[in-house]
């Protein structure tokens, strides 16, 4: 039996095609049986991470352990955010890590060494960041160089910034108080809510406006049960969060009362639907995606191949910029190893993990934050079971491995699924 009904011709009172619940369920297996899993097993990989160590250390499910999380992975979180736009060229830039730490330099040099305000030294920084990338995308895009040789080559020239900036390992405090509550400051609980409430009207008006839209164009569109529940989950996910981050976290009260969503949190919300609606909304999102997809298709359409290859490590760099931001704001100082460590190796995972190619040409902005909750959360739950380190870079290096793999065997199943 056909899934849809019949379509009028006659004008604009033309009906929609419309499926039923029970048809987009099938369409959306066949779609995952054929390899566009899309972050399903970032999803799935969450779910069982968290009921893993919920079991183990009941604390994990804590408010404080909750709101913990958030801070934890938020650095990481948005140096995948940018790492995605290059990914989705098939590219990748290894300096993303450090090139943080050398924008997070400039910051503590600039708000706390020369003494001007916290806005100068976020605009600082982020200059940096924007510099770094198109020095970065230049030598990629007009001089040819691969970019894992250029990027490689940053990663190492950017330790010896860090260093010359932090005076061969001198630490630098960060004190101004608006820049050490981005990671450190809570919103009052009443914001919460109604930030909350935006983000789920906002969401309902894009959901409800695409249905109409597209019914009224007479193309398909998924039931309106399945866009109620869209809907309905994310008021519910938004709603259970809010409500734990609101508990009092303090251990003593009278002294101080610890309750509220973090600040960094509508910060990366933001962000997060402010690339969103670049790469799925705009034209310069669709070039993004036909060049990853397809570079010489994509030359010949008329798109400036170079252009885009230079803008997306641009952002890339500017995202990491946001990241060492967020990440001097956590520590309160800025020291030769921020963005070090396994800041890179964190970011890269967190991308492909949720659901980001390797290979160019599939990928989305939430792919980074669900990657970066996988990986915020096997830390944090390993941590809390009294891990070591090594532990922790073993499970991660598995998880994206598994992911890496997952991919490439989905990529296969696809082009097998096309061939046919």
């Amino acid at each position: 039996m056909s899934t849809t009904t019949a379509v009028k011709q006659d004008g604009p009172s033309s009906v929609a095609p419309a499926t039923t619940v029970g048809s987009h369920v099938r369409d959306y297996w066949r779609r995952v049986r054929g390899g566009d899993i899309g972050a399903l097993p970032a999803v799935l990989g969450l779910l069982v991470l968290c009921t893993i160590f919920s079991i183990l250390r009941p604390s994990f499910l804590s408010a404080g352990n909750f709101a913990n999380l958030f801070t934890q992975g938020a650095a990481v979180t948005l140096i995948a955010m940018g790492l995605v736009f290059v990914l989705l060229l098939g590219e990748i830039d290894l300096s993303a890590g450090f090139a943080s730490g050398v924008c997070a330099a400039v910051l503590a040099n600039v708000v706390t060494v020369l003494g001007y305000p916290w806005y100068v030294a976020v605009a600082a920084a982020v200059l940096t960041g924007m510099v770094i990338g198109t020095i970065l995308g230049l030598l990629v895009a007009k001089i040819g160089i691969p970019s894992f040789v250029v990027t490689l080559a940053g990663f190492l020239a950017f330790q010896g910034v860090v260093l010359l900036l932090m005076e061969q390992g001198r630490n630098i405090s960060v004190r101004d108080p608006v820049l050490v509550a981005i990671a450190n400051r809570n919103l009052p609980p009443l914001l919460g809510w109604a930030l909350a409430a935006v983000a789920v009207a906002g969401y309902a008006a894009v959901q409800l406006l695409r249905y109409r839209n597209r019914a009224a164009r007479g193309l398909v569109t998924d039931p309106m049960a399945v866009v109620l529940a869209r809907i309905g989950g994310l008021a519910v996910i938004l709603g259970l969060a809010v409500y734990v981050l609101n508990l009092e976290r303090s251990r003593n009260v009278l002294i101080s009362s610890l309750k509220g969503v973090p600040i960094v949190v509508p910060i990366i919300a933001v962000l997060l639907v402010v690339w969103t609606f670049v790469l799925h909304r705009t034209s310069y999102g669709r070039h993004i995606y036909a060049v990853g997809g397809n570079k010489e298709a994509a030359r010949r359409a008329g798109i400036s191949v170079d252009r885009i290859r230079i803008s997306v490590f641009v952002i890339c760099s500017t995202m990491a910029a946001i990241g060492g931001i967020v990440a001097a704001s956590r520590a309160n100082s800025v020291d030769p190893n921020t963005g070090g460590s396994n800041v890179l190796l964190y970011a890269v995972g967190a991308a492909v993990i949720g659901g980001t190619s390797l290979f160019g040409g599939k990928g989305r902005v939430l792919d980074a934050v669900l990657g970066g909750a996988v990986v915020a959360v096997i830390d944090n739950g390993m941590g809390l079971m009294g891990y070591s380190s090594g532990v922790k870079y073993v499970v991660t290096g598995v998880v994206l491995l598994l992911a890496a793999s997952v991919d490439a065997l989905s990529r296969r199943r696809a082009a097998a699924g096309g061939s046919r």
